[in-house]
């Protein structure tokens, strides 16, 4: 018997489970699906994430045809490895706009989940090498750095960018998140800092890790979570909680396994022979990602980033933790807004060192460079639902990419912004022809069967337990699955802390925000006093994680 049992070992779980473990009257029970990375050198070498895609520590999904994306269905590739997603992205540390998160408080009855509540919480799990300051902190199990390794193809991006009357933008994290520049990235000295890297390098007795550990379903007795089922070595297990249940399976897992134990929609569940415990409609609706459409340009006369990924590199990366093995891929980017009047970005750019062609799964083969245009205030809404009442079973997956017009509007804008700022010098020097969309596209039309056809996953799904106040809506219409406590709605001891929880995604990746979603929803699982509200603009400097 446990205090607490969570499920899901990714960014949300890791962060979730050592906060409360540090009560060390408290006990509390981790389950994650996947195995532990400790000597998986593509976890670890941050230029080698993606030998992770579609191997065993991958979830493997695969998303529904989509309609208006000339009916293809995307990748989506998703952490199965402790750590979770954290051990196999591009590590690119942003936490979205101030408006972001004033939004799901001011629209959403999200109460002390604005800017400000928040802050606090990425401050305390953050220790960037930059120091403390009114907009960054130190000290915590996050690491933050500044990239060891700028590719030549970034550095004329950014220059390209400016002449084009981008601002040079040094951190995206600060006082404005407008223009251009290196992202920081979650490493350590040149290697990766995943959220089981930051929250479970050490680990108190009163806290048990299993891997390898598939949880079937929830067990609810008397409209209460007791605990929950799970496969571990060919063998039936049941853990149960005195306290709580906290659901951290992610914006896919977590629906699926609500679903599979009889909460979401009644006429689905009855449809896969599932008993219904609460008719629920809109667990697994809201569903929203980012999406991206890429342009490449041939550069010829620039070493490409995969002709150092050989042994000697290895090598390197191994004895000095330098070198372009360091590099996290997507160098650098920054954002913009496709149109002047919007109060806030809805464009976001990926500066890859390489040709990036079906969605990373192929090793580039000519030297070239990606700028991958993502939409990051997006309109669009899909829904997970259930494939079979067998957990085995994949769920179905539907993110109705570009179902709202104005999402392929937007990405218009930015891939010929994304063409422009090829043509401004230096990048223009290095770029010697156009790969894709290519010099065939050029009218609207053109444009937008490029983007139907091109559109791919930045690997951002969330809002599938959106939450919200009492009277709250999602963007669907849906009632909100999740309450401001993270308390799943008719069932007591079950929480949801993950991106499912969140009613529109950040603008920008998503795992710093699920970090210091989880850093406060610790705080609140346990009953300790939220922190106290912060704002950047009126003190300062911030304190260490230890103040």
């Amino acid at each position: 018997m446990f205090d607490y049992v969570i499920v899901g070992g990714g960014s949300a779980g890791c962060v979730v489970a050592a906060r409360l473990a540090e009560d060390p009257g408290t006990r509390v029970l981790l389950l994650e699906a996947g195995p532990e990375a400790t000597a998986i050198d593509e976890v670890h070498i941050p230029a080698a994430y993606s030998r992770l895609f579609r191997s065993q520590y991958d979830w493997n999904y695969v998303t529904l045809p989509q309609e208006r994306a000339d009916g293809r269905p995307v990748y989506w590739p998703r952490g199965k490895v402790l750590g979770g997603s954290s051990a196999m992205n591009a590590m690119i540390y942003i936490r979205g706009n101030r408006a972001d998160y004033d939004t799901w408080r001011d629209e959403y009855g999200c109460t002390g989940w604005g800017f400000r509540d928040l802050l606090p919480y990425f401050l305390r799990a953050e220790d960037n090498a930059r120091g403390a300051s009114a907009y960054h902190g130190t000290g915590g199990p996050l690491a933050v750095q500044d990239l060891r390794h700028k590719s030549a193809h970034a550095e004329n991006f950014i220059e390209a960018a400016t002449r084009r009357g981008a601002l040079r933008n040094d951190d995206f994290n600060g006082p404005q998140q407008d223009g251009v520049g290196f992202y920081q990235v979650t490493q350590r000295d040149g290697r990766r800092c995943s959220a089981a890297d930051a929250y479970l390098a050490t680990r108190p007795q009163n806290l048990t890790v299993i891997t390898g550990a598939f949880v079937t379903g929830l067990v609810i007795e008397g409209g209460r979570a007791a605990g929950v089922t799970y496969r571990h070595e060919g063998r039936e297990e049941t853990a149960r909680a005195e306290a709580e249940i906290v659901l951290a399976a992610g914006a896919i897992g977590t629906p699926q396994l609500l679903m599979l134990s009889g909460i979401g929609p009644a006429d689905q569940l009855r449809e896969h022979g599932v008993y219904v415990i609460d008719d629920m409609p809109s667990v697994g609706a809201n569903l929203i990602d980012h999406p991206g459409v890429p342009v490449l340009w041939s550069t010829p006369g620039v070493k490409g980033l995969w002709e150092s990924t050989g042994n000697g590199g290895v090598a390197r990366w191994k004895l000095t933790r330098k070198g372009p093995l360091t590099s996290n891929i997507a160098e650098a980017g920054g954002f913009a807004r496709s149109d002047p009047r919007l109060s806030a970005p809805d464009l976001q750019w990926h500066v890859l060192p390489v040709g990036y062609r079906e969605q990373g799964l192929t090793d580039p083969a000519r030297r070239a460079m990606t700028v991958l245009v993502t939409l990051v205030d997006v309109a669009s809404r899909g829904r997970i639902r259930l494939a079979s009442r067998d957990p085995r079973h994949r769920p179905l997956i539907d993110p109705g990419y570009l179902s709202d017009v104005r999402d392929l509007n937007a990405l218009a804008v930015g891939v010929r912004m994304a063409r422009d700022y090829g043509t401004a010098a230096p990048l223009s020097k290095i770029c010697t022809a156009e790969l894709a969309p290519g010099d065939g596209v050029n009218t609207d039309h053109e444009m937008r069967d490029y983007i139907r056809g091109s559109v791919v996953t930045v690997y951002h799904p969330a809002g599938t337990c959106a939450m919200g106040g009492d009277v709250a809506k999602s963007a669907s219409g849906y009632d909100s699955v999740t309450d401001p406590q993270l308390r799943v709605r008719g069932i007591n001891g079950l929480r949801v802390v993950d991106a499912s929880v969140m009613p529109t995604l950040p603008r920008g990746n998503t795992n710093a925000p699920v970090i210091a979603i989880a850093e406060r929803a610790a705080d609140l699982i346990a009953g300790r006093a939220p922190l106290a509200p912060r704002d950047p603009e009126t003190v300062p400097a911030a304190p260490s994680a230890a103040g």
